[in-house]
């Protein structure tokens, strides 16, 4: 069914007006730390639980914090890449309650488009 605007505006359906259902709440963290071998990282589960897993080579961190990271808003999870000489590293950080899944899928594509030198 088409409605039509009774002046400016736009038009769509029925359909696509509907309400979605969307993934909420943070899942299993598992998700995300599976993705790291022995081999190429460090992890360490501290005091709080919370759990911080580096690369050998020291330019890549990733933490989880389950009941947030002190100091922030609710910050759950921090990503970092830390640059070079000539190009800067960037951070990427995720509430309490993202999807433990999304940040999976950000893991997983940083870690695709790194290479050992």
């Amino acid at each position: 069914m088409i409605v039509a605007p009774g002046g400016p505006g736009f038009s769509t359906t029925i359909e696509a007006l509907r309400l979605r259902e969307w993934q909420l709440g943070p899942g299993q963290p598992t998700l995300v730390t599976e993705q790291f071998s022995a081999d190429d990282f460090h992890l360490i589960v501290d005091d709080r639980a919370d759990v911080h897993v580096s690369s050998k080579d020291g330019r890549f961190y990733l933490g989880w914090f389950p009941n947030g990271r002190p100091g922030t808003d609710g910050e759950g999870w921090a990503i970092a890449v830390t640059g070079t000489a000539k190009v800067p590293g960037y951070r990427l950080s995720f509430d309490t309650e993202t999807p433990a899944d999304i940040v999976a899928a950000a893991v997983a594509r940083v870690l695709e488009t790194s290479s050992r030198v």
